[in-house]
Order: C-alpha cells, then structure tokens, then sequence
C-alpha cells in the first residue's frame, strides 16, 4: 500500500473555537460598558429621589402633662382617684378639709354685709347734719335779729352794755357754730364720694370688703382639685387624707390621654427642605410593624440648646462646630384601635418633604 493511501486526506481544522474566543471579547465591553450605565442610572435616581424623605430616629412621644397642686394650704380630706385610674375632664382628683375655709368665708360676709350697714349709716349722719345745720343757721339767724336789735338800743341806754356784748358775743359763737357743722358735713359728704345718694355698693370701703369675701371663696373654691384634661393619674399614692398639704406644693401627676404629640430632634442639616404640614410616618419602637400617620404642625424657632441653663459659648479659640437639632412637633392621628401611645415612647420619624431633585442641581 503507497504511502498516500496510508496516510488518508488530511484532517480540516474547525475555526469555531476561535469565533467564540472573538465572540467573546466581542461582548465583554459592551457588558462592562452596560454595568456602568446600569450603575450610574441607579446612582442617578437614588440622588434625584434621596432628598424628598427625612428619617429622624431622635424622636419621642410627648403628653400634655399636669402636676397636681393647689394655691391654698390645708388637710388633705379625700383622694378619689388611684394609682392609674383614667379620669375624664372636670373629675374631681383631690378635697382638702372645707372648713376653715367655710369660716373664713362667714367671717369676711358678715364683715361686708357690716359694712353696708356702715354705709347706710353714713349717708344717714349726712342728713342729719345738713338738718344741724339748718338749725344752727336758724338760731343764728335770731340771734343776728336781737344783736341788730341791741346794737339800737344801746346807744340810747335801753339796754346795758353788758347785755350788747352778750348778744355780740352769742351771735359769733353761732357762726362759728355754722361754720363748723358744715365743715363736719362737708367730711362726711366728701366719704361718699361727694354724692350724697350714692350706691354704697361703688364705694371703697364695700369693694375691699367684696374683695374679702370674693378671695375668701376663691380659697374655698380651690380646696377641691378637678381635671384639667382627661388623662390617667399617677403617682397618686404620694398623698393620703388626713395630711397636711402646703400651697403649691406636689401632690400627684395627671398625664393626657388626648393631647398626645411626637417631638422629633432632626441635624439642623435635615431640615432643609421640611415645612408645616408635611406628611409623617410615624413607628414606635414598643409596637413593631405599627405605622402612624402624622403631619408637621410646627417647626421650633430656636434649637434646643438654647434654653439650656448653661448654652454652649463658641466664642474660644479652640472652636468645634457642632451640628445643632431643632425640635419639630409632630401631630399624631389616633384610630380606634391603636395602641395607647405613652409619654416617653421612643419612636421614628420618616417625613415626606416632597422634594423632589433636578439634573440642573448638579451643576
């Protein structure tokens, strides 16, 4: 057998493997190329729709609170609520023992009603006097006659000197008389505040007595404490009857279960773009899954530093800037059926700003 025919038609190369290596690098920068557009569009929308929302997790429930207390002293009678107990508006929380209080109150109307009766009399002794005078003025009238009279007399000896000098003198004595009586009118009118018909219920002296008996019931008045707003007691067993309990002193804490707001603490930073009435989503860290809705009801004007007993002073060479919150009030909508929201609770809040950025910011 010749050579050629053991050796049979020589094989045929494949160029396939080549086509898939060219294949291959074909597509690779065109896969690079597509991941970076596919990265830079997600970067892209994540920066144009980052800056609407605002998550602040330095946020806590807030409560219309009130401490128990009243402005008068006295012994504590009767404590009609419990450690708890929720009460509604106008509930009485607290009595203190009404009767010196009561005794107080006798005391100063009967010292105003005294005083009316003191009053009448003045306006009486007015009359009187203006009557005294009138009789005086008559007696003087008289008198002047007979002195006149005298006076003709005694030039011609009808009478004796010393029966002229009485009737000098009596007739001096009288306008004195007069003069005095109308000066002594003149004080008491000038106490009725020149009205000789005045309403003794205008007067000063009957004010400051009304004055008495009004404080007096005011005093009486608050020796029974109601609620302010509904809420639940606390800290009631503090005080017990039979105490005795100082004017203005604690007594307990009464926490509103209807005036309830979120106090969120945003970087001065993040506030940029939040304005009243912005829409909130409210979760509370004790009710997982939970998500209230609230809005922005107001933006404090100050941070929080500033009523501080002791604010920070930046005014040292060695100066660091601190990022400040502002506190922003949060109004909570409250369904039947939610959880109770508790002062205290902290909380996140994710305010929508609904601000929304532009290519055009980047440049």
């Amino acid at each position: 057998m010749s050579q050629a025919t053991m050796s049979g038609p020589a094989p045929r190369v494949t160029d396939a493997p080549a086509r898939r290596r060219i294949g291959r690098a074909a597509v690779r920068p065109i896969l690079m190329l597509g991941g970076i557009a596919v990265v830079i569009v997600a970067v892209g929308y994540y920066w144009l729709t980052g800056g609407r929302h605002v998550s602040i997790d330095d946020a806590y429930v807030r409560a219309a609170k009130e401490v128990i207390s009243t402005d008068v002293s006295g012994i504590v009678a009767a404590v009609p609520v419990h450690e708890g107990q929720r009460v509604k508006k106008g509930e009485v929380l607290l009595r203190l023992d009404p009767r010196p209080f009561e005794i107080a109150l006798a005391g100063a109307t009967a010292n105003r009603n005294g005083m009316v009766s003191t009053l009448n009399a003045m306006k009486l002794d007015y009359k009187r006097m203006l009557r005294e005078v009138d009789v005086k003025q008559a007696q003087l009238e008289s008198d002047q006659a007979s002195y006149d009279r005298f006076a003709g007399l005694v030039k011609g000896g009808g009478v004796t000197r010393a029966e002229y000098d009485n009737a000098r003198f009596l007739l001096m004595a009288d306008k004195q008389a007069v003069e005095a009586l109308k000066v002594t009118a003149g004080v008491q009118l000038a106490r009725l505040g020149g009205d000789p018909e005045v309403d003794v219920k205008t007067m000063n002296d009957y004010l400051q007595a009304q004055a008495r008996v009004d404080e007096a019931q005011r005093q009486l008045d608050h020796t029974v404490i109601y609620a302010a707003f509904s809420g639940i007691a606390t800290q009631v067993e503090t005080v017990q009857p039979g105490m005795y309990l100082a004017a203005a002193t604690a007594a307990f804490g009464l926490v509103s279960t209807d005036n309830v707001w979120i106090e969120a603490n945003p970087k001065e930073t993040e506030l940029t773009f939040v304005k009243l009435g912005n829409p909130v989503d409210v979760t509370v860290d004790t009710y997982p899954g939970r998500t209230w809705k609230g809005e922005v009801e107001a933006i404090a004007p100050n941070s929080g530093s500033e009523f501080s007993v002791l604010p920070a002073q930046n005014t040292s060479g060695n100066w660091v800037k601190v990022v400040q919150r502002i506190p922003v009030r949060v109004k909570v909508e409250h369904k039947d059926g939610d959880p109770e929201l508790r002062a205290g609770m902290s909380v996140v809040t994710e305010i929508d700003t609904g601000h929304t950025r532009s290519w055009r910011d980047l440049f």
